[in-house]
């Protein structure tokens, strides 16, 4: 079974973006796991084993930009991703900012 990490990082300081509120939640939305992004930016185990599927990651940047007293465009952040290959480790890195983000999959 697939374990999945993220880490966020705040693109505009260059460091890590601490205390996000992240939901994992299958295709159809219903939640499966939720946490915060630690001191480094990191969650390191977002939900445990996960099968094959299809699964939707949100990050509530709207709380942490306004805890930052930062205008951002963006409230949420949700990221649609597929596990195919089980017995891997997934990785979903975001880079913020308060008018841009990029996603990518990593190691």
């Amino acid at each position: 079974m697939s374990h999945l990490s993220t880490h966020v990082l705040d693109a505009v300081h260059g460091t890590p973006a601490h205390g996000i509120a992240v939901l994992l939640a299958d295709i159809d939305g219903m939640p499966i796991a939720s946490g915060a992004t630690d001191s480094d930016g990191r969650i390191a185990d977002v939900a445990g084993e996960l099968g094959a599927g299809t699964y939707r990651i949100r990050f509530d940047t709207g709380a942490w930009f306004a805890e930052h007293d930062v205008e951002g465009f963006y409230p949420e952040i949700t990221i649609c991703f597929a596990i195919t290959d089980p017995t891997r480790h997934h990785h979903v890195p975001v880079l913020l900012s308060p008018f841009a983000y990029s996603t990518y999959r990593g190691s």
